[in-house]
C-alpha cells in the first residue's frame, strides 16, 4: 500500500467509491487547521471564517468551472439534493423523474417531499445492460410529460457505476422545460466537470470521494436564476444577517450554526495532493483510474464468465459485473451480503448490490491511485474459488 495513504496494508481496498479516502497529507493539513482554530475561537470563527471560506472555494470553483458565488458547501451530497428538494414546492399531481439506476439515499428523500405534497415520482427505465448512451436519453424524454417538474439524474450511478450523458440530458429537458437536479456525487475527480457549461439548475457532489478529501466536504451548486428560495437544512443567522458584498445564498449555507468547517478548508490541499501524482495531473488521474477500471472489469468478466453491461466510454473509475445466482446472494437481501462478508473475511473491501432487485446482483469495484492491476486479480480468483 502506498504510505501516503491511511489506509490499511492487509486489506485490498476495491471501494472507494462508498467513502473515499483521504491521504495523509490532506489529514494533516485538516489537523493544522482544527488546530489553529482552538488557539483562538473567537479568531476564527466571528473574525475569519467567511474570508477562509472563500479561499476554499475559489479553487474548488475554477475545478468545477463555476463562479464561487454560485456554490455553497454542504457535508455530502445527499444533504445537498435534501436542501433543494426539501426548498422547492410542488402541487398535487406534479411529477418528478427518475431512473432506477438513482442512489436510494436520495431517492427516499424525494419520496418523503412528494408524499407531503400529494406529487408522485416517475421513474424511467434505463437499459442495463447498456449499449450506447442514446438508449439513456431515449428513456429519459419518454417519461416527461405536462405535469413534469423536475428530473433528478446521476452523473454517475451508484449500483451500476455508468456514467451518464448528462449534458445531452440536461440539455433536452431545459429545451422541454424541466429543470434537473444532478446527483453528482461520484463526478468530481471522476470525471471532467464543468458546471457552467452544463447548465444544469441545480448540481450537487461529494469531494470525499474521487477528490479524496476529509469526511464531511461536498458542494451545492444553484445556477444563479434559481438561487431564491432555497435554503440550507438548518436555518440560522444567514437568513436575516445583512452582510455587505455576499449573496443571501452564501450567507444561508456559510452559518447554519458552529460546525468544524475543516474539511472543507482542507479542500485545497486535496486539489493540490491528487493533482501532483502524476505528471499530467488531474487529467492524467482520472484517465490512469478510468483505464484501470476498465481493465479491472476485463479480469472480473472473465473469471465470471460474463459479458462487460456498457461500452467503457460509459466508465469512469469504477465498474460493475453481473454476479451469478448463488446460496451466498439471498433473495432478500440485508445490508451486507454473506458473498461481501466472505470477501471481507479475505481482506477485500468491495461493493456487492442488489439490481434491480435481488436476487440479481452487480459486484461493483473502484480503482484509485493507490489501486494496482493485482488488486483485481486477486479478487477474481477469490470470487471463483467462493461462487465455484
Amino acid at each position: 500500500m502506498d504510505p501516503a495513504w491511511a489506509l490499511d496494508p492487509e486489506v485490498r481496498h476495491l471501494n472507494h467509491g462508498s467513502f473515499g479516502a483521504c491521504p495523509r497529507p490532506v489529514l494533516e493539513a485538516q489537523t493544522r487547521i482544527r488546530a489553529e482554530a482552538e488557539r483562538n475561537l473567537m479568531a476564527f470563527y466571528a473574525r475569519g471564517l467567511e474570508a477562509r471560506l472563500d479561499a476554499a472555494r475559489e479553487p474548488l470553483a475554477r475545478f468545477l468551472g463555476a463562479c464561487p458565488e454560485d456554490l455553497a458547501f454542504v457535508p455530502n451530497a445527499s444533504y445537498g439534493a435534501s436542501c433543494v428538494l426539501r426548498s422547492l414546492r410542488f402541487e398535487p399531481g406534479d411529477e418528478v423523474l427518475v431512473t432506477h439506476h438513482g442512489y436510494n439515499g436520495v431517492r427516499t428523500a424525494l419520496d418523503y417531499v412528494l408524499g407531503r405534497a400529494g406529487a408522485r415520482r416517475v421513474v424511467a427505465e434505463v437499459p442495463f445492460p447498456l449499449e450506447r448512451p442514446e438508449q439513456v436519453v431515449e428513456a429519459v424524454l419518454a417519461c416527461v410529460g405536462p405535469r413534469t417538474r423536475l428530473a433528478v439524474l446521476d452523473w454517475v450511478t451508484s449500483p451500476t457505476a455508468l456514467v451518464l450523458p448528462v449534458n445531452d440530458l440536461v440539455a433536452a429537458l431545459e429545451e422541454r422545460g424541466v429543470d434537473v437536479l444532478i446527483d453528482g456525487a461520484h463526478a468530481p475527480g471522476m470525471v471532467e466537470v464543468d458546471l457552467d457549461r452544463l447548465g444544469a439548475a441545480y448540481f450537487t457532489g461529494n469531494a470525499h470521494k474521487w477528490l479524496c478529501a476529509p469526511k464531511g466536504a461536498a458542494v451545492l451548486h444553484v445556477r444563479r436564476d434559481r438561487q431564491e428560495g432555497i435554503v440550507p437544512l438548518v436555518v440560522s443567522h444567514g437568513y436575516d444577517a445583512s452582510l455587505a458584498g455576499r449573496s443571501r445564498f452564501q450567507r444561508l449555507f456559510d452559518w447554519q450554526g458552529t460546525d468544524d468547517p475543516s474539511a472543507f478548508l482542507a479542500l485545497p490541499a486535496a486539489l493540490d495532493f491528487l493533482g501532483s501524482l502524476l505528471p499530467g495531473g488531474w487529467k492524467e488521474l482520472r484517465a490512469r483510474n478510468h483505464a484501470l477500471a476498465v481493465e479491472a472489469r476485463e479480469i472480473l468478466c472473465a473469471a465470471l464468465g460474463c459479458t462487460p453491461p456498457a461500452p467503457p466510454s460509459l466508465l469512469g473509475s469504477m465498474a460493475a459485473v453481473p454476479l451469478p445466482r448463488h446460496p451466498l446472494l439471498p433473495e432478500r437481501p440485508g445490508r451486507r451480503t454473506p458473498l461481501q462478508e466472505a470477501l471481507s473475511a479475505q481482506g477485500f473491501e468491495v461493493a456487492v448490490v442488489p439490481f434491480p432487485a435481488a436476487p440479481d446482483y452487480l459486484l461493483r469495484v473502484s480503482a484509485q491511485a493507490y489501486n494496482r492491476r493485482e488488486d483485481y486479480e486477486a479478487l477474481a480468483a477469490a470470487l471463483k474459488e467462493l461462487l465455484s
